[in-house]
């Protein structure tokens, strides 16, 4: 089905949105216009909307479903969920049953995009190197749509996509889990243990990645990470031109790193590209996540193209984000490292120990393979929320923790953590909030408690 024919196919139809947040808003205004009967559901009660949200949107013309109860008896021909929704909701199961049509926004916008797709999925790295994707392109002069998981939506924009522009989207497991289309260039970044609150199993959340290449065909491509377990165990089925990145050997196609030197291997041989300290942005991750991004647009950008973000993109927010310099003292806004993994990388960006603010809500992922690095690159640890006491035991756990010297406190909140990190730094210390962690115990999400960091930082 076409752009046209779809909206016109929607006109006069029950359609309920689930989760009145940044993903939904603009496809509830976009399907008012196109004259659908449009149902606002969310979990959150009036009172605990934005403010004027709730009025603005009846004034378009959408119904509100608040509360609890917000997916009971849904009569409507269309449920879009929100991308954080579990796709094995026992309501939308129910709706499914029912004849309900039960789809996502991504799902729509792969099945109507005029033009080709990039798309990153990972458990890290995946909201950088969509952005590396993304910036290569609209250097090279590409007409670039960038969305999906990174935080817009591009369904609302889909009549303003041409053939010839490029889509950059980052997907999640949670998208991923119902898509049954695939981009044309897949990029895998890595795979490790995730959203296990959500997920049933772990195998349901590799399952749920390996989507974003498993509906392609001959035609495409593919990036896995060579380093990763996981990950590289998917080749074998890969239906397009399979490429590789990887950091610690060469590959027979994408790109490596050399020495300090990144390469990349294709089928008329290998080219050296640049130094990885021409990189603008700190931590090897961050080459890691270049490698992708190159292994990505190779064939659609330049080399000098390439060379020119990587000297002059100064990365993304809440991604070891430098705050500000206090009395000597540098502080880092990392809000993004929701993963004991993420929080590795964090602290393998730097060369000293650091001074660290983590913790939160409780995915029910292991804290164990935290523990070498932060006794290698933690001197003052200072815990809160609900996994406070079990990162505390992983730590305390490790069979060089007694030698290491660190100290682990605890705080009430981010406030007093950032408060008590100021008293205890000296001058050439970093702190770094790097939680480990969801935020969801005390924020909606790690770009609200990264900017409350950033302000707490900034009014010390």
């Amino acid at each position: 089905m076409n752009r046209e024919m779809f909206f016109k196919s929607v006109k006069g139809k029950k359609i309920a949105f689930c989760g009145i947040g940044k993903s939904n808003l603009p496809l509830i205004y976009k399907f008012i216009e196109k004259g659908a009967e449009v149902y606002a559901c969310d979990r959150r009660e009036r009172s605990q909307l934005a403010p004027g949200q709730a009025e603005e949107l009846e004034t378009a013309g959408a119904k509100l479903i608040l509360g609890d109860g917000y997916l009971d008896n849904l009569n409507v021909n269309i449920i879009f969920r929100t991308p954080g929704m579990n796709y094995f909701l026992p309501k939308l199961t129910e709706a499914r049953k029912k004849g309900i049509v039960v789809t996502s926004e991504m799902e729509v916008f792969f099945d109507l995009c005029p033009c080709k797709i990039f798309a990153v999925t990972g458990s890290d790295g995946k909201t950088t190197t969509t952005t590396l994707i993304a910036t290569m392109l609209k250097e090279q002069g590409y007409n670039v749509h960038l969305g999906g998981n990174i935080g817009t939506p591009l369904l609302p924009i889909i009549e303003e996509i041409g053939e010839n522009d490029i889509a950059v989207a980052e997907l999640s497991s949670f998208q991923l889990i119902s898509m049954r289309k695939s981009p044309d260039v897949s990029v895998v970044t890595n795979v490790a243990p995730n959203h296990l609150d959500v997920h049933k199993t772990m195998d349901e959340y590799i399952d749920a990645k390996k989507n974003i290449f498993m509906h392609q065909n001959a035609f495409t491509r593919t990036v896995l990470n060579a380093d990763n377990e996981i990950t590289a165990s998917f080749a074998d089925e890969v239906r397009g031109t399979l490429s590789y990145f990887s950091y610690n050997s060469p590959v027979s196609r994408g790109a490596y790193l050399d020495g300090d030197d990144i390469c990349v291997a294709d089928k008329n041989g290998v080219v050296k590209i640049m130094n990885k300290h021409e990189i603008r942005i700190p931590g090897e991750h961050n080459v890691e996540n270049y490698l992708a991004a190159i292994s990505a647009v190779w064939g659609y950008v330049d080399i000098e193209t390439i060379v020119k973000v990587a000297r002059e993109f100064g990365g993304v927010e809440h991604r070891i984000e430098f705050v500000r310099e206090k009395d000597g003292v540098k502080y880092y806004n990392d809000s993004i490292a929701t993963s004991p993994t993420r929080t590795i990388a964090g602290l393998k960006a730097f060369n000293q120990k650091l001074i660290v603010l983590a913790g939160g809500y409780d995915k029910h992922i292991p804290f164990d393979p935290l523990a070498p690095y932060a006794v290698e690159k933690i001197k003052v640890l200072i815990l809160t929320g609900p996994t406070a006491d079990a990162i505390e035991k992983a730590i305390r756990s490790d069979k060089n923790f007694d030698n290491c010297g660190m100290k682990i406190l605890r705080s009430e909140n981010l406030e007093q953590s950032v408060k008590m990190a100021h008293e205890i730094a000296k001058k050439g210390d970093i702190v770094s909030l790097s939680p480990a962690c969801a935020s969801f115990d005390a924020y909606p999400n790690f770009e609200e408690r990264g900017n409350h960091y950033k302000k707490l930082v900034n009014e010390l």
